[in-house]
């Protein structure tokens, strides 16, 4: 059989397949060593490519190192391209062997240099072990750490009519993304995606050098419970090497996949509207965000009936010319056009120009022009069309800074106005600069913020600064402008969004190294409060137990305890 033919045999036999063999090979423990690699495949690798090292005498090695954002290069000594999880613990018993500094990759959307810095001698590079199957062992959907985002959604739907919760963009990687405790477009309906992971499996680094293969999982019994919660929002590259993820929801019943996880909606209303710049005065902005901000507040609940609607408002630069409103629901929701349509009337609340079309991009989106008017579509398209409109994902010129923030109350007047005035500098003239309001709350509010790593619960909706510019003599302005933007709207919480009554921190998977930094942050809360709040203490000692020698490792990994 030639390698192409079998390798399309294997990924045809591991959507369906029931994964045996594999489970049987590991200990009691739940753990596999390095030098059994075969224990930790779990499914048995019909064909595959095999573990290849690229370095710098290789033509592919400038494509290999480089993130999404073009801001971060790196050098490394190789990058080691994987296709299979038996192949990921030899290497990182390699990299502890010859004491080399060892990052990793699933996607290349980390928003900081955490994987890609002059540091990085070896990048395990992920991005080809993307199959996605059922797991009998474990009675769950396993997705290896390098699947992007929509090919699971493809997967999952066209086989068993399910899907997991997760992100919008197409080519992000479960791997980071998972372990930060990932949203999307249905995360008021089902909620987070870790509110649906049933175990992880890690490779892990012990005191003395060794290199084991664990499987973690959500049962109150496993001893190893304490690194499946880790990866529920403790964020990536931290505790280990994660090579799968299994998935099954915790009111799950029975063996058929088709019941293991969440049912999307079999269609959904997508809307897509804008307010122009030129006519909206300071006050019908300051409106415009209260609006979005009151109805995320008012309706955080659970079990709210309005779960079923997200909506995206979109703050772009006056350079711009639009604000957009990007919208979602359940159609086959009760009542779901009626949900909208009161939603859109609520949002325009206030405002004497009545919305119209979407016809600028806007940051990672594009212009929809055609959805003016809310149209009816299956779930699949929909999704499709939200996760693929970005055309600066492929733009290798793309440079960018981000910044986030958790919001648990209606904007105070103070923050309005520092909004309103840098988006509106005339200093700066670039389209691409976007401020996003995105939703939380719905069914993201049934855990407490101990059920899982994930410490912001209560927020109603959160911010991602989006600063998005191609030219690199340009990285100073845009750079200050996020820095400056940012600080004066949380000016009266030492430049950062603290866990307070209004605020609520910052979201890990949007990381920030300037929050390290006391001259941006010079609030009394640490960076790793704002990300994890009372939760970094147990996050240390899950660190201390599987990586206390801190092999892995960056600039906002979780630290060793003191002793």
């Amino acid at each position: 059989m030639s390698q192409n033919r079998a390798g399309l045999h294997r990924r045809r036999f591991l959507i369906g397949a029931a994964g045996v063999g594999g489970a049987a090979a590991l200990g009691l423990d739940g753990t596999a060593s390095a030098a059994d690699p075969a224990a930790a495949d779990a499914v048995p690798a019909l064909a595959t490519v095999g573990a290849v090292t690229v370095t710098s005498a290789d033509q592919q090695y400038p494509d290999l190192v480089r993130a999404l954002n073009a801001r971060y290069v790196a050098k490394p000594e190789s990058v080691r391209m994987v296709d299979a999880p038996s192949q990921v613990a030899p290497i990182v018993q390699e990299a502890v062997k010859g004491n080399k500094r060892l990052t990793i990759r699933s996607g290349g959307h980390c928003l900081e240099d955490f994987v890609y810095n002059s540091s990085t001698q070896i990048v395990l590079d992920m991005s080809k072990m993307n199959s996605v199957y059922y797991y009998s062992q474990l009675n769950a959907v396993a997705v290896e750490a390098g699947a992007r985002l929509l090919d699971v959604y493809e997967k999952l739907y066209s086989c068993y009519g399910i899907t997991i919760p997760g992100g919008i963009c197409y080519s992000v990687g479960v791997g980071g993304h998972v372990a930060g405790g990932g949203w999307g477009m249905l995360v008021r309906r089902n909620g987070l995606v870790v509110d649906h992971l049933y175990a992880v499996e890690v490779v892990t680094v012990a005191a003395d050098g060794s290199v084991k293969t664990v499987i973690a999982t959500r049962e109150a019994t496993d001893p190893n419970r304490d690194l499946w919660w880790a990866h529920t929002g403790g964020g990536g590259g931290t505790f280990g090497v994660v090579t799968r993820y299994f998935f099954r929801s915790p009111d799950a019943t029975g063996t058929d996949p088709k019941g293991l996880l969440p049912k999307p909606p079999a269609e959904v209303l997508f809307s897509a509207v804008s307010w122009a710049w030129s006519d909206l005065t300071q006050d019908e902005f300051t409106r415009l965000i209260q609006n979005y901000a009151s109805w995320h507040v008012t309706n955080i609940g659970a079990n709210s009936p309005t779960r079923f609607l997200t909506s995206f408002l979109l703050l772009n630069h006056r350079s711009n010319g639009q604000i957009g409103l990007v919208t979602q629901v359940d159609a086959t929701a009760p009542d779901a056009r009626k949900l909208l349509d009161d939603y859109l009337a609520y949002m325009s609340a206030g405002i004497t120009t009545d919305a119209g079309a979407l016809t600028q991009p806007m940051g990672e989106m594009s212009a929809m022009p055609q959805f003016a008017e809310p149209r009816r579509m299956p779930w699949l398209q929909a999704t499709r069309f939200s996760s693929t409109t970005n055309p600066l994902l492929n733009d290798p010129t793309l440079r960018a800074e981000y910044k986030s923030a958790y919001m648990k109350a209606t904007f105070p007047k103070a923050q309005a106005d520092a909004l309103y005035k840098h988006l509106t500098r005339t200093d700066i003239d670039n389209p691409k600069i976007n401020i996003q309001l995105t939703p939380y709350g719905g069914r993201v509010n049934a855990l407490s913020d101990t059920d899982t790593a994930c410490a912001h619960r209560g927020a109603a909706f959160k911010m991602l600064w989006s600063v998005l510019w191609n030219d690199p003599a340009e990285d100073a302005k845009y750079i200050a402008w996020t820095r400056e933007s940012y600080a004066e709207t949380y000016a009266d919480t030492g430049g950062v969004p603290v866990p307070n009554a209004v605020t609520d921190g910052c979201y890990v998977n949007y990381p920030d190294a300037d929050l390290n930094d006391p001259a941006y942050n010079k609030s009394a809360v640490p960076w790793h409060d704002l990300y994890f709040k009372g939760n970094y203490a147990k996050l240390q000692q899950v660190k201390k137990k599987y990586d206390p020698r801190d092999f892995f490792r960056h600039t906002q990994s979780v630290r060793l305890p003191a002793a």
